[in-house]
C-alpha cells in the first residue's frame, strides 16, 4: 500500500479524496494555485505546495511540476480527482514513465474510451448495444448526408473527443444538415482540438442512465448498479439519484453486465463510468464510458456502502477488489443535488462574488461534500460547483423529502446558486412521479413563472451579518444558539418569496 499520495486537484473532491487517505493511514500532498492558497483542502493534507497562477494552464494542468513535486515528496501515486488531468493519457504515460502510479486506469483505456468513435468500435465487438448512425469521423459530408436520410430524422451530430454539450447539434431536417455539420465541426475544433465528427439517430425523450463499475488488474469487474442523471441543463448533471425510479430488476441486470462488457473491451482497471441513453420504450443505448471518479459518486456509495476512493487506491496499489458482484445490494435511495454558483432564472449563468455567509444542512442522511466558508469569494477560474448536498433513506419518497428539508436548512448568502432549482425540481409532479427524460428542463422549467427573492443588496447583507452573528454567537455561548436559528430570518423571507 501506498504512504504518500499527492492529489493533483483542488475543492471538494481533493477533500473527499484527503478524508479517504487519512483513514487509510495514507499521507497526502495538496497543490494549490495562488488563488486557493487559504482553501480548505490546502490546510488539511499533511503537505502543501503552490503549483503556479490562478489560470488552470498555469497550475493544475502543469504536469511536470506535478510529477517533480512527487519526486520531491517522495509521493508514490496521483489521485487526479475529475476534471483537469484525470482523463489525461499523457499525463498517465508521464507518471508510469517516472514509476509513480496513477490512481485510475491505463493510458491505454484512457485513449480508447475518450474517442466516442474507438470506443463504439470496440464495444460493439462484445455485443454492447449502440445507437443507429455512423461509427467513424465523418469525410464525406454527402455520403453523411445519404447515412441520415436511410437511419431517419431528426439525428444527433456528435464530437468523437470531449464532451460537456460541445461539438453537438440535432439536426431535425436534412436541409439543416451541411451547415449543423459544419458548426459541430468548428466548436469540435475550438474546444478539443479536433474536429472529427459521428452521427447517429436522435432518441427522443431519452433518460440518461449511467452504470459505476469497479475492477483490478487481476481479471475482476463488477458494476455498482445505475445512477439516474437525466436533469440536465447544457448537457451537464445537476440531479442525481440512484437507483434509477424506473429500472425493473432485469433492465438492471442487463445494463450492468453491458457495462462489465465496455470495462473489458478495454481491459479497465479502477473506477469508472458507464453512460447510457435509455428510450421510453426501454431499449438502452452506449454513450461513452468516464475513465475516472464520477462528481455523483456519492449516491452510489450511499446506496452500497463502499467508499469508491479506497476501492481506487487499493486496486492501484495492485490489490483485488475487496467485494464480488453477489456481495452487493442496493440499500435505500440516495439524491444529489449540485449546488453550484448560478443563477437559475437567468439561464443559469454563471454567478461569481463573496460568499457572505455559508451555513450547510446536518442530520440522518445528510452528506455535504464541499470546499466553501463564509467569507470566501468564487475564483472566476475554475468549474462553479460550491458542493454536493446528498440525501439518503429507506425509500425514494423518505429522500425526497429529507433532501428537501436539506435545502430548507442550507444558507448561501451573497450570490445565487442552484439550491432553489433543486426545491423546484424535488416538487414537481414529473419528478415526484419519477417521469421525467433529458429534457426535463426545457420542458417544465420556466423562469419567468417562477418566484425568485427578489432581495436587495442591503437586505442580503443584513441577513448575512445577522446570521453571521447569531452563528458566531451561539459558538460562545453556554448554551448555543442553534444554526437553525442563526438561519430563520433568511428562512422566513425565502418562504413568503416562493
Amino acid at each position: 500500500m501506498f504512504n504518500k499520495i499527492l492529489i493533483a486537484n483542488r475543492g471538494e473532491i481533493a477533500i473527499r479524496v484527503i478524508r479517504t487517505c487519512k483513514e487509510m493511514g495514507i499521507s497526502t500532498v495538496a497543490i494549490y494555485s495562488e488563488a486557493d492558497r487559504v482553501a480548505r483542502h490546502v490546510r488539511m493534507a499533511d503537505e502543501a505546495y503552490c503549483v503556479g497562477p490562478a489560470p488552470s494552464n498555469q497550475s493544475y494542468l502543469k504536469m511536470e511540476t506535478i510529477i517533480d513535486l512527487c519526486k520531491q515528496t517522495g509521493a508514490q501515486a496521483v489521485h487526479p480527482g475529475y476534471g483537469f488531468l484525470s482523463e489525461n493519457a499523457t499525463f498517465a504515460r508521464r507518471l508510469r514513465e517516472e514509476g509513480i502510479a496513477l490512481i485510475g486506469p491505463s493510458p491505454e483505456a484512457m485513449d480508447m474510451m475518450g474517442s466516442k468513435i474507438a470506443s463504439k468500435q470496440a464495444v460493439e465487438k462484445y455485443g454492447v448495444p449502440l445507437v443507429p448512425g455512423i461509427n467513424e469521423a465523418i469525410v464525406d459530408a454527402q455520403a453523411a448526408l445519404d447515412v441520415a436520410r436511410s437511419i431517419g430524422f431528426p439525428v444527433l451530430v456528435k464530437a468523437s473527443a470531449g464532451g460537456g454539450g460541445k461539438g453537438m447539434r440535432v439536426v431535425e431536417s436534412e436541409n439543416e444538415f451541411l451547415s449543423s455539420l459544419q458548426m459541430a465541426q468548428s466548436e469540435a475544433r475550438s474546444a478539443f482540438g479536433d474536429d472529427a465528427v459521428f452521427i447517429e439517430k436522435y432518441v427522443g425523450r431519452p433518460r440518461h442512465i449511467e452504470i459505476q463499475i469497479m475492477a483490478d488488474s487481476h481479471g475482476h469487474v463488477c458494476h455498482l448498479f445505475e445512477r439516474e442523471c437525466s436533469i440536465q441543463r447544457r448537457h451537464q448533471k445537476l440531479v442525481e439519484e440512484a437507483p434509477s425510479a424506473v429500472l425493473t430488476p432485469e433492465l438492471r441486470e442487463q445494463m450492468g453486465q453491458a457495462a462489465v462488457n465496455v470495462a473489458k473491451a478495454c481491459n479497465y482497471s479502477g473506477a469508472g463510468t458507464v453512460e447510457f441513453l435509455l428510450s421510453d420504450n426501454k431499449d438502452f443505448y452506449f454513450l461513452e464510458m468516464n475513465t475516472r471518479l464520477q462528481v455523483e459518486h456519492p449516491v452510489t456509495e450511499m446506496i452500497t456502502g463502499l467508499d469508491l476512493v479506497k476501492e481506487q487506491i487499493r486496486v492501484a496499489a495492485g490489490e483485488k477488489l475487496s467485494f464480488s458482484q453477489e456481495d452487493l445490494r442496493i440499500h435505500g435511495h440516495a439524491i444529489e443535488l449540485r449546488v453550484c454558483a448560478e443563477d437559475p432564472y437567468q439561464q443559469f449563468l454563471p454567478n461569481v462574488g463573496q460568499v457572505l455567509t455559508y451555513l450547510t444542512p446536518q442530520g440522518p442522511g445528510i452528506r455535504v461534500d464541499d470546499c466553501m466558508e463564509s467569507g470566501m469569494e468564487i475564483p472566476i477560474y475554475y468549474d462553479n460547483m460550491l458542493a454536493k448536498l446528498i440525501a439518503w433513506a429507506p425509500t425514494r419518497e423518505e429522500a425526497i423529502q429529507r433532501l428537501r428539508r436539506a435545502i430548507e436548512e442550507y444558507v448561501v448568502v451573497g450570490i445565487e446558486t442552484t439550491l432553489s432549482f433543486g426545491e423546484f425540481v424535488l416538487t414537481h409532479e414529473a419528478f415526484l412521479k419519477g417521469d421525467f427524460d433529458t429534457h426535463f428542463i426545457a420542458q417544465y422549467f420556466k423562469p419567468e413563472e417562477g418566484q425568485k427573492p427578489n432581495l436587495s443588496e442591503q437586505e442580503l447583507v443584513g441577513l448575512a451579518a445577522g446570521a453571521a452573528l447569531l452563528y458566531d454567537q451561539g459558538k460562545k455561548a453556554s448554551k448555543p444558539v442553534s444554526a437553525s436559528s442563526s438561519q430563520s430570518a433568511w428562512q422566513q423571507n425565502r418562504r413568503q418569496l416562493r
